[in-house]
């Protein structure tokens, strides 16, 4: 099969960095899926991997982790999908990822794709979805909203880099799923219409003072943090706007942080990482099932929109390279997506 992978980590501009490759068709077992694979999404997490994790045993390393596919054969110990499923997910960041025409994941980890979105649409969606659910309603725990009740709520959600991937989707399940109030930050006047358009109530510059600027907006002080980007360049205004006993949610990789600036205001701090349940083999794995399944839904009601920003043509190793390119600059807007081998 054709797949795209890496022997030795390297720069995104070494000749070697990614290349196409062939590789053994696999086989599908116990709760495994063989999936065809349609379209792939990219994210920063394939970067940092190619940047710092070298393959074992002189194989290649394949990356991807957000897709959709086609399943063409089950395992035994499988119940929820059957051959022919078109289904979408993040998968396990321990097996080899969808930068290849099969791959073999978990079903707890799989949903059935939205049937309003394209494959490309679709696949922008799985990993930063999972990433901004289990931050807003697992780790800052905010009250959802149900067909039967609507939560009161003087709530103000932070979100600190919002028109990445994570940021367009934690947006809109925010707005479209809870009563809080969010601000964005943005920079550019490009980032900021985005935000803006998925639903933001106020957009402020990350690259001036969040203080002055939340401040100024007199809407009372901030409860909790989506922290997305630079956490220890930010902690500072963080402590200072959060309310006392609020709360903080990260998803970078700050080198250090001085958490004893948290401790007089009680503040509570939580680190969201996807790919735990599926790293360690969780007893509640099958939860990125069911909020998959959820949020499909959600979706098909035209309540929840992809978050696509880009689609850089074929799954390649030429134009997969240009993503990562694009995303190691920090210029990305959305998701950056691609669609079917050549």
């Amino acid at each position: 099969m054709k797949a795209v992978g890496y022997k030795q980590s390297s720069p995104v501009l070494s000749a070697d960095a990614l290349i196409n490759i062939e590789l053994d068709k696999p086989a599908a077992t116990g709760k495994d899926l063989l999936i065809k694979v349609h379209s792939i999404a990219v994210n920063p997490v394939d970067f940092k991997i190619r940047q710092n994790v070298a393959p074992q045993d002189n194989s290649y390393k394949v990356l991807g982790w957000d897709a959709v596919g086609e399943v063409v054969s089950v395992g035994d110990g499988v119940t929820l999908f059957s051959p022919g499923d078109t289904v979408f997910y993040a998968g396990d960041l321990n097996r080899q990822g969808c930068n290849a025409e099969y791959q073999l994941v978990d079903e707890r980890l799989v949903a059935h794709k939205p049937g309003s979105l394209s494959h490309a649409e679709a696949a922008a969606m799985p990993l930063t979805t999972i990433t901004a659910w289990e931050l807003l309603f697992e780790h800052l725990a905010i009250e959802r909203n149900t067909q039967t009740t609507q939560h009161n709520s003087n709530d103000v959600l932070l979100i600190v880099g919002a028109s990445g991937g994570v940021g367009s989707i934690m947006i809109q399940l925010a707005k479209q799923l809870t009563n809080v109030t969010v601000i964005a930050t943005a920079s550019r006047q490009s980032t900021q219409e985005w935000v803006k358009d998925l639903g933001a109530d106020f957009v402020i510059d990350h690259t001036k003072s969040l203080v002055d600027q939340i401040e100024a907006l007199n809407i009372g002080p901030v409860t909790h943090v989506a922290s997305l980007t630079h956490t220890g360049d930010y902690l500072d205004d963080y402590v200072s706007v959060l309310k006392p006993m609020g709360q903080i949610a990260l998803i970078d990789d700050p080198k250090s942080l001085d958490i004893v600036k948290l401790k007089q205001k009680s503040l509570s701090l939580h680190w969201e990482f996807m790919f735990t349940r599926s790293m360690f083999k969780t007893d509640d794995m099958i939860a990125q099932h069911q909020l998959l399944t959820e949020v499909s839904d959600l979706i098909d009601k035209g309540i929840i929109k992809t978050t696509v920003g880009q689609h850089l043509g074929a799954i390649n190793a030429e134009n997969i390279l240009k993503a990562h390119e694009i995303l190691e600059s920090g210029s990305a807007i959305g998701k950056i997506v691609l669609e079917g081998f050549n």
